[in-house]
């Protein structure tokens, strides 16, 4: 029993020595490797140093010539400046024009659409005037004391006539068409047109007497003038 124990000890006395000796040999690399970084930060420290002092000092005649150098480039720099902000408001002014042009443009193509789409029916109201100028010289040409029972077509015939009209004038107004009849109105150019002129006691000068033929209006634009005879 005496070995193994003297061989545990043995053991354990040569497992402490070495790790003794590690931890010291790493202690002195450690200090080693301290030493060397010192010197290393030294000796650059010490060679910044040496350049710095050989490196020459400006002298007084360099600094005017420095100031000078930064006016001149100041100077240069303003010229700039004001060169960019004349520019800038150049295209500002263009920017702005251009905008106000682009807004014109698009309300002067919405108005123009707005009366493609109203007045695009204008060139088939006037071919339909015609047919109603017909109907209605047909219904006035037709004697009144002769719808009696005793001419029952003649009085279905007016009533036919009188009941077209109507539905038609009914389709005028429901696409804006409208028919004016200026009787005992004042003449206006742009509404009327004048056959001739003629004296008519107790009527003012201007005063329409006569409608030959009336007038049509597509949503407040004449289509038709009216065909009048005024007096004078």
């Amino acid at each position: 029993m005496a070995v193994p124990i003297t061989s545990r000890f043995l053991k354990f006395g040569i497992d402490s020595f070495c790790q003794i000796t590690k931890k010291s040999v790493l202690r002195t690399q450690s200090i080693n490797s301290l030493l060397i970084n010192q010197r290393k930060n030294y000796g650059t420290a010490t060679e910044e140093k040496k350049v710095d002092a050989d490196a020459p000092a400006d002298t007084p005649a360099d600094v005017p010539e420095t100031e000078k150098k930064l006016k001149s480039e100041i100077e240069e720099l303003n010229k700039e400046l004001v060169l960019l902000k004349e520019k800038n408001i150049e295209l500002d002014d263009k920017y702005k024009r251009a905008l106000a042009d682009g807004q014109n443009t698009r309300l002067r193509l919405t108005d123009a659409i707005a009366d493609a789409k109203i007045y695009a029916v204008q060139g088939f109201c006037k071919d339909l005037l015609g047919v109603a100028d017909i109907l209605g010289k047909a219904t006035e040409s037709v004697p009144k004391d002769e719808l009696t029972e005793q001419n029952p077509h003649l009085k279905s015939l007016y009533e036919g006539l009188r009941l077209t009209e109507s539905e038609l004038h009914k389709a005028f107004k429901k696409h804006g068409l409208v028919s004016m009849n200026p009787l005992d109105e004042k003449f206006d150019p742009e509404q009327h047109e004048s056959l001739f002129q003629q004296k008519v006691e107790g009527k003012e000068p201007g005063t329409i007497v006569v409608v030959s033929k009336v007038g049509y209006k597509l949503h407040q634009r004449v289509v038709r003038p009216a065909l009048v005879v005024i007096a004078n």
